[in-house]
């Protein structure tokens, strides 16, 4: 078992910065692959940023250059680094992982809103 904990989520205005985090225990050995989804309100899921196992990043296209995904294994620690947001930013975001047996892991959801 994996269990996720999210943090940083805020209300911030646009064109402000917000780094969430997520942290990681149980077994974290496992983890192939992990990353971060966002729903907002009336809206599906959707993939913002993955990193694997062995540090490749991939973005959603609407979000390079904004977002950066990042993790530091000695703290056992995601990151997500929210530049210059937006309105259309404003939604729950989810940490996620996947084992490496096709296990999936959610978090609880962190809320960041943007103001206009």
């Amino acid at each position: 078992q994996v269990q996720l904990v999210e943090s940083g989520g805020d209300l911030v205005q646009a064109g402000g910065s917000l780094r969430l985090s997520c942290a990681t225990s149980g077994s974290i050995f496992s983890i192939n692959a992990m990353g971060w989804y966002r729903q907002a309100p009336g809206k599906q899921r959707e993939l913002v940023a993955v990193i694997t196992r062995g540090g490749t990043t991939t973005y959603a296209d609407s979000l390079k250059g904004r977002f950066t995904i990042s993790r530091d294994n000695a703290k056992n620690t995601m990151y997500l680094q929210m530049n210059s947001l937006k309105p259309e930013d404003t939604a729950v975001y989810y940490c996620h992982a996947k084992s490496l047996w096709g296990n999936d892991y959610w978090g609880q959801g962190t809320q960041v809103t943007v103001s206009s």
